[in-house]
């Protein structure tokens, strides 16, 4: 089974060499690492050229004109060759195992179309700060599951078949791309939760979750919510009307407020850890 690293990049050469080493360092050998430019200046180019450079495991494509994060990660599984895709930010590192125990998952059960694990919030350095404590098993076959709050997050990987099967990752989207791709195949299969910390996420000034977008993200958010509301045809949520145009992202959020109440948070507990047992 072979394994595609997706990794969108954009003037983050320096950043990217750790990225690299952790690619190289991985035991499941069977991969590529498929590199998408965003038209990054002349100088960042050469020096991720330079950095894979002699190793036929690396490809790197380069966008005409900076079109953005949707777009990129769209055309990035699309030059992919292999049955299981992942996306690495060049700020960012994988563990040694982290390719290794999602390729487990997709052999063992057929049924599951995209596994996770947990991320380690690191400094500048890579230096762990903190786990991200959220993430945990979810409940599949839930039309009401949107993913927020975010239970599943890095590492996040999914079968390249199932993944054509669906509307496929919104190009117009700056923000929650990746949240948009997750609703999208949680609605064609099973999502497993691998209970380890596999992927380093790196904080700095310079990240793009990180910078003046971040201000922006619960909009996109609500944004993909609303979509995946209509897609799975939901007409009432809790017993309120789901509008039938985008409303802004209070009126969407507001409809989603029963998941904080008890009695919704034991329910989806009991139902959550049968699901384990019978898995």
């Amino acid at each position: 089974m072979k394994f595609s690293i997706l990794i969108a990049h954009y003037n983050n050469a320096v950043l990217f060499k750790d990225c690299y080493s952790s690619l190289l360092a991985q035991t499941y050998k069977n991969w590529e690492a498929v590199i998408l430019d965003d038209a990054s200046s002349e100088e960042e180019k050469e020096q991720i050229k330079a950095i894979i450079a002699g190793d036929e495991r690396f490809k790197f494509f380069e966008n005409e004109e900076n079109s953005g994060v949707g777009v990129t990660k769209s055309k990035l599984i699309e030059f992919a060759s292999g049955d299981i895709c992942g996306f690495v930010d060049p700020d960012d590192a994988i563990l040694p195992e982290a390719v290794e125990k999602a390729v487990k998952v997709f052999t063992e059960k057929k049924n599951v179309v995209l596994a996770y694990s947990r991320f380690m919030s690191c400094d500048k350095d890579l230096k762990p700060i903190a786990p991200f404590k959220s993430a945990m098993q979810v409940q599949n076959k839930d039309p009401y599951f949107f993913n927020y709050p975010i239970q599943i997050a890095h590492f996040v990987t999914f079968r390249k078949d199932i993944y054509d099967q669906t509307e496929k990752m919104n190009p117009s989207l700056k923000i929650s791309e990746d949240q948009d791709l997750y609703l999208k195949l949680y609605e064609k299969g099973d999502v497993y939760f691998i209970d380890d910390t596999n992927y380093l996420y790196r904080t700095h000034q310079g990240g793009i979750s990180q910078n003046d977008n971040k201000s922006k993200s619960y909009e996109y958010f609500s944004q993909v919510v609303f979509n995946a509301m209509k897609r799975r045809n939901i007409k009432s949520i809790n017993g309120m009307k789901v509008p039938e145009t985008y409303p802004g992202q209070q009126e969407i959020f507001k409809l989603l407020e029963y998941q904080n109440s008890i009695p919704y948070r034991i329910k989806r507990k009991i139902s959550i850890t049968l699901q384990k047992l019978f898995r």
